[in-house]
């Protein structure tokens, strides 16, 4: 118990000089994805054209949603597959009424087709580190690894985060389900190939009907835990056409037909983001602003309706109606704030770990790691006092560690460690 009594002190300590860093330098990280119906004039839709789809008008609306919801990340589908598109946006609605420092990734195309992802993000906050692309039947998958400019960025101290962007297969028929399928496939293969997910985010629009589509559970079940993703809002079920998850509903915004936008009103949940567990747990130096995720103009009251009508009381009229002229989708906004200090580091390159949380009568660990050798496990309450301590001798690779959790309802500390200078710490949520 001496052993496990010094951690607890020496993590209370690091605890405490961690936590005046963070409450020093936090900043938050507002990103929205945007379906654009069609930025482009060539979309080789005929009722979807320059004189139906004006790019000047879908400027002008554009620049009124993005200076209403300011994000810091916007991620967006539909975007011509060309970079005077991509500059467009970039030159004609972000950097524009005096903004100057946003910035855009690379465009990319090779799946084919007229429509692309792109990310603009703000270069004051943000510094683009890489970046991935991954070819489909269809379109693209991108990603784009980016690096938090701290102030002691010269010291090594930041924070890396990845948003990959997809555009998924349409349709309701089971071949459409299938493709959305094997596109995902593709994304889970790249991620465990490339190894550690840290902070990662996967955008887009989805096209998929309800949670128990393959592709919303390859994405939220993945076999394999330190790769699965999270729904922050977690609300599964039948989403479309569904009252139950009108508040939910994210296309289309108008009701009745007009020229290149789909019509049938808002029943349809298709736009997503979706984190990873260092995300969803914010035990990486990311948490997500609680009740931050939704849909700009959402109320929750649009049932089959338009974003116009009824009455939108939840935003300025100004934007509920550039909403409606611009794209038959709702952009999806979250919020997140980043610790630009951390005192204990996490994810060490060797070493991944996911806890699930909550937990209940067992302690679940998933851990990859390079190097075998002694682990300990030890789980503390929240007032330092160590409760449980676990020996393991493991081997290099995949390992699932159970352990009983018979403790009272609460926060709790799980810190791994094997002696050699590595500790992670989780916090888990037991009830």
């Amino acid at each position: 118990m001496k052993k496990c009594m010094y951690i607890a002190g020496v993590w209370m300590l690091l605890l405490m000089a961690a936590g005046v860093a963070c409450a020093q330098s936090r900043d938050t990280i507002r990103m929205m994805q945007y379906n654009l119906m069609n930025y482009t004039n060539t979309s080789g839709i005929s009722d979807c054209n320059s004189t139906t789809n004006n790019l000047d008008n879908k400027d002008t609306h554009l620049r009124t949603i993005f200076q209403y919801a300011k994000p810091d990340v916007l991620c967006v589908c539909e975007l011509g597959s060309q970079n005077q598109y991509a500059d467009r946006l970039l030159n004609n609605v972000i950097n524009t009424n005096g903004i100057t420092y946003y910035k855009r990734g690379p465009l990319t195309s090779l799946s084919g087709g007229y429509i692309a992802n792109m990310i603009y993000y703000d270069s004051r906050k943000l510094t683009l580190y890489s970046t991935q692309t991954i070819t489909t039947s269809y379109r693209d998958i991108n990603g784009y690894k980016f690096y938090y400019n701290a102030d002691n960025l010269s010291s090594g101290d930041t924070v890396f985060m990845t948003f990959w962007i997809a555009h998924l297969k349409a349709g309701s028929y089971s071949s459409d389900a299938s493709a959305r399928l094997t596109q995902v496939q593709r994304l889970m293969n790249k991620l465990t190939q490339l190894g550690d997910p840290g902070n990662t985010f996967f955008s887009g629009d989805f096209n998929i009907y309800d949670s128990e589509e393959a592709a919303y559970q390859e994405l939220t079940q993945y076999p394999n835990s330190l790769y699965r993703f999270y729904d922050p809002i977690d609300r599964p079920g039948r989403w479309h056409n569904n009252a139950l998850f009108a508040s939910l509903h994210t296309q289309s915004t108008h009701s009745q037909d007009a020229d290149c936008f789909s019509s049938g009103g808002l029943d349809d949940r298709f736009d997503f983001i979706l984190v990873s567990p260092p995300v969803y747990y914010g035990s990486n130096k990311i948490h997500i602003v609680d009740g931050s995720y939704h849909a700009l103009g959402q109320d929750g009251m649009r049932f089959n309706g338009s974003i116009v009508s009824p009455s939108n009381n939840s935003i300025p009229s100004n934007v509920a109606n550039a909403l409606y002229q611009q794209s038959d989708h709702l952009p999806v906004i979250m919020d997140m704030v980043v610790d630009a200090h951390v005192g204990v580091p996490e994810y060490p390159s060797n070493v991944l770990i996911n806890v699930a949380n909550p937990v209940r009568d067992e302690l679940l660990i998933d851990m990859q790691n390079e190097e075998g050798g002694h682990y300990d496990v030890a789980i503390f309450a929240m007032d330092g006092h160590c409760i449980a301590r676990h020996s393991e001798e493991l081997d290099a690779g995949t390992h699932r560690l159970t352990y009983p959790f018979p403790f009272p309802k609460g926060m709790y500390l799980v810190v791994l460690h094997n002696g050699k200078g590595l500790k992670i710490t989780r916090k888990v949520i037991c009830y």
